[in-house]
């Protein structure tokens, strides 16, 4: 028992002594949108109100003057970004890819290299294929993907529990859009805190 009980405490030790906190700040943040596209849009667990929360986590991010790099699998089959998505970029651009992660698509690993990207915020569909295979291939990559969790879904309830579970797995933070965007803004004296706050209300 006792010999049970030391390990036990070992094992926490060690996890204690290995866990760094990390704050997200705006240096080296960018957005990542994955895969929002027509013909899969309508399928997704509660696909109104992702639309609604990635248009608010999009439209935050440029708030805060960070870049938001877009990404289109198989744009032939799967159809354009969505609308609602699309409409709140001024100039909107996408990088067209064939492969489940964004990683895989050399042009998207050289934007975000020339972005001096350290912090990935990711949203988009799906949870568990595009979105789950991107964050973990970032994080071995060396970067540090955060997933909007409210900003991303797959076209099963069940999937999104199991992206959750392989992310937590992985070591992959998980955020909501508010959390994440209130974090950036770090504080109500920012000229951006306004602008933030009647997004997310």
């Amino acid at each position: 028992m006792e010999a049970t009980l030391a390990i036990n405490h070992e094992v926490r030790q060690g996890f204690k002594n290995n866990y760094k906190t990390m704050r997200i700040t705006k240096e080296n943040t960018v957005g990542l949108v994955v895969d929002i596209q027509e013909r899969l849009f309508p399928h997704v667990v509660e696909a109104e109100k992702l639309a609604n929360n990635c248009s608010i986590l999009i439209q935050g991010l440029q708030a805060l003057e960070l870049p938001v790099v877009v990404a289109q699998q198989y744009t032939k089959g799967l159809g354009e970004t969505i609308e609602p998505v699309k409409s709140v970029f001024e100039n909107f651009e996408h990088i067209e890819k064939r492969d489940f992660s964004c990683c895989d698509e050399p042009a998207i690993s050289e934007k975000l290299k020339s972005l001096d990207a350290k912090n990935v915020i990711i949203c988009g569909i799906e949870s568990h294929v595009c979105v789950l295979q991107t964050a973990i291939d970032l994080k071995d990559a060396g970067f540090n993907p955060i997933v909007v969790m409210d900003c991303t879904s797959s076209r099963s309830a069940a999937n999104i529990e199991l992206a959750k579970e392989r992310f937590r797995y992985e070591g992959i933070m998980m955020a909501s859009y508010e959390s994440i965007l209130f974090e950036l803004t770090r504080s109500s004296g920012t000229a951006e805190f306004k602008t933030i706050s009647k997004l997310v209300k």
